[in-house]
């Protein structure tokens, strides 16, 4: 605890749960925040040692962090939308749970501008409001959402310092189903082991946590195991085993000799001569205990109802930001933004008092919904074979949806049926096209019109990046000078190294001119720049292979790449007759769900360095120093490579990883040009070089300055942050 700390409560999680069940029970029968409990005070915040930061006219800012107590109407139909509320009722017929949220704001409210800006934590990590909108004077608002998350209440919503230190993330405590008798509410659930070896016990991961159900027996003989060799992007499996029930077993650690306990999540597989890392395991077992997740979709709402509204809760506490806010945009990045998607298309920006909750809503870098208002979901998902997220519409005005014979729908339906729809802006690279199944969303499932826009939703697309930009700068583009040697990690649940280089091209500054335009859309209705993204109207929208893109043949690359089936598409499956395929919703009894289709899908031309067209000016991809992929192929340990040549996968593994060859998750990668024209001639690349380009640093500095001012412009670009961007490459070591 800082000096600047003072701690003014502390509970163990086993008192907050009795605090919720003995909260009064007179009040009203809606959804609502029936009390706040502050756990901790930093005031001010943001110091180091006895200096504390103060933020343009807003001057210091200090951090709360507690709890919220909620509870629902489960026959409200804002609420009865959610999958088995009424499985979740107290003895009142209520539900209830307790959402973590941490406040950041002015020490002085009356210098408030009156902006909030709810964030939606990534699988519970803290989010911080950034510098720029505390000289502003807004609001941040982080809170929890998620009932599954591996931290799952065992950190207080600690306030988040300066140096983002924290003792716990975000989380949300909610009730399982049960059924009416009391008996548990089971069913199907498939996880994966990827990438593992050796004899020691595996754990059943989505993405980065663990899968969040127990299994309702242990007894194997009930559960499937099976080893498959290779899978292609649309789901051909080549040579799948099964493992018999007596060669492994439901474990907490250990071996299958000396098996631990299976007593809590992960869950973990003890397998007879272990795991081979050439090899997928895939268990399908009968899972007990599934969380009401979309809870956390109410949750979401009624907190920042309460935040914007309410003055006091039942409890007489007063609201921290009563009569402060006049405007609110919540946003959320990767997950998060799919949260958000998801929380809009069923209805969630409507509160019990029939207001809007949120102004505007910012889905960064996320093109489908969350999976998340299904029975045993696991909404860590990130579009791997066989997890849902991308059936029904995904885009914002009704649209046909003809290839997998649903009706004309959009994600505003609902709040424009009650007309609480928010302004929206969304913004994206090429690794949410290449990787995270973007596609239809501009295009819908047949690929052949572009989908319009309504009037309330701007696009950008920032071509040729990865998922969320990279470091930025100009010598990480430069080999032997900052471009890092160390290979990325293909983003995801244990699947490998990247082949390429990371990419650095930012989406940092384009984010900063978004976020003041977003600002003046929703406090003064003035409007952002129009929309900028490929669309097949121009020509700029091709299918996904090396021929139609016009991508060039580049020395290291192998000649086909990118080539057909290197996409990772959308497919439509069969999820069985209890899921609800245009809002997401329902029970899932395919576990492994048979694949009807595969959708059609299209990526962005490229220019004659292969960088992508069609998006919004980036100085780096303006005046660049390489070719910028959206995409990363995956290391082959000793398999053939991808690449020409030997040992550009690091000698990472003797064993040929499960995903070798196919696109690295959703992580980008890059080529560097040439420094001189013999040094490119050698090799056979047929982009210029940095010399042919530029002549010299005096040159390339010139080229930034153009660029840069393009990008002002057009409204992508703050002018300090052009300032500094030609600051630094005045001092990076191009054509030095």
């Amino acid at each position: 605890m800082s000096q600047h700390s003072s701690k003014r409560r502390s509970v163990s999680v086993a008192a907050w749960w009795c605090l919720l069940v003995t909260l009064p029970l007179a009040t009203p029968l809606h959804a609502r925040i029936t009390q706040i409990v502050i756990d901790e005070t930093v005031s001010p915040a943001f110091c180091k040692g006895s200096t504390c930061a103060s933020f343009g006219m807003a001057g210091q800012y200090e951090q709360l962090a507690g709890r919220a107590y909620g509870e629902l109407d489960p026959q409200d139909p804002l609420n009865s939308i959610i999958q088995d509320i009424n499985l979740g009722k107290d003895k009142d017929g209520k539900v209830r749970y307790v959402t973590s949220f941490v406040i950041t704001k002015p020490v002085d409210m009356s210098k408030a501008s009156g902006m909030l800006w709810h964030d939606v934590p990534n699988r519970g990590r803290p989010v911080l409001l950034a510098p720029m909108e505390r000289a502003f004077g807004d609001v941040g608002l982080a809170s929890g959402w998620q009932g599954d998350n591996a931290s799952g209440g065992k950190g207080l919503g600690t306030a988040v310092r300066a140096t983002m230190n924290t003792e716990g993330n975000h989380w949300l405590q909610i009730p399982v189903a049960k059924n009416a008798d009391g008996s548990a509410v089971t069913g199907r659930v498939m996880a994966r082991i990827i990438n593992r070896s050796g004899m020691n016990a595996q754990p059943l991961m989505v993405q980065t946590n663990p899968v969040p159900y127990l299994p309702a027996t242990l007894d194997t003989s009930k559960a499937t195991l099976v080893t498959r060799d290779h899978e292609t992007m649309d789901g051909v499996v080549t040579n799948e085993q099964p493992v018999a029930a007596s060669d492994w077993k439901f474990c907490g650690g250990g071996t299958f000799e000396q098996p631990q306990p299976l007593t809590q999540i992960p869950v973990q597989i003890c397998l007879k001569g272990g795991f081979n890392a050439a090899k997928l395991y895939q268990v399908v077992y009968t899972a007990k205990d599934p969380y009401i997740l979309g809870i956390g979709f109410a949750a979401w709402r009624d907190l920042a109802a309460f935040l914007k509204f309410a003055s006091k809760d039942d409890a007489g506490n007063a609201n921290p930001l009563a009569g402060k806010i006049k405007h609110s945009i919540t946003r959320g990045r990767s997950q998060s933004g799919n949260y958000l998607r998801g929380w809009l298309h069923l209805g969630f920006n409507q509160d019990e008092a029939k207001r809007t909750v949120h102004d505007g809503m910012w889905p960064i870098i996320a093109g489908r919904r969350i999976a998340m208002n299904i029975r045993f979901a696991q909404p860590d998902g990130v579009m791997e074979l066989y997890q849902p997220g991308s059936e029904g519409p995904q885009w914002w005005v009704p649209w046909p949806d003809e290839v997998r014979g649903l009706p004309a729908r959009s994600i505003l339906d609902r709040c424009n049926a009650s007309k609480t729809c928010p302004k929206i802006i969304e913004h994206f690279g090429g690794a949410e096209i290449w990787g995270l199944k973007l596609g239809p969303e501009w295009v819908g499932t047949n690929a052949k019109a572009d989908i319009p826009l309504p009037d309330n939703v701007r696009r950008y697309y920032v071509g040729s990046s990865s998922h969320g930009g990279g470091v930025g700068g100009f010598d990480t583009s430069l080999p032997g000078v900052g471009l890092p040697k160390t290979l990325p990690e293909c983003t995801g649940n244990n699947s490998g190294v990247g082949l390429l280089p990371a990419n650095p091209l930012p989406h940092g500054e384009v984010v900063n001119a978004l976020t003041v335009h977003f600002r003046d859309w929703v406090m003064k209705n003035t409007l952002p720049p129009a929309s900028r993204w490929p669309t097949l109207s121009a020509g700029q929208l091709v299918e996904a292979n090396k021929a139609a893109m016009g991508f060039p043949t580049l020395p290291g690359l192998r000649a086909t790449l990118p080539e057909a089936g290197f996409i990772n598409p959308v497919l439509d499956y069969d999820w069985g007759p209890d899921f609800n395929y245009n809002d997401g919703s329902g029970i899932i009894s395919n576990a492994v769900p048979p694949i009807k289709r595969v959708i059609k899908m299209l990526v962005p031309k490229v220019d004659a360095d292969g960088n992508e067209i069609g998006g919004v000016p980036v100085v780096l991809r303006d005046a660049p120093l390489g070719t910028y992929l959206g995409w990363n192929i995956t290391a082959g340990g000793s398999s053939p490579s991808p690449l020409v040549g030997e040992g550009r996968d690091g000698g990472r593994s003797t064993e040929r990883p499960f995903h070798a060859g196919k696109i690295c998750t959703y992580t980008g990668g890059m080529l560097p040009f040439a420094k001189t024209k013999a040094e490119r001639l050698a090799t056979n690349d047929p982009r210029p070089s940095l010399e042919e380009r530029y002549i010299d640093h005096a040159g390339y500095v010139a080229a930034v300055k153009k660029a840069a001012a393009n990008a002002v412009a057009q409204k992508f670009l703050l002018q300090k942050d052009a300032d500094a961007l030609i600051a630094a490459a005045e001092g990076s070591g191009v054509l030095r």
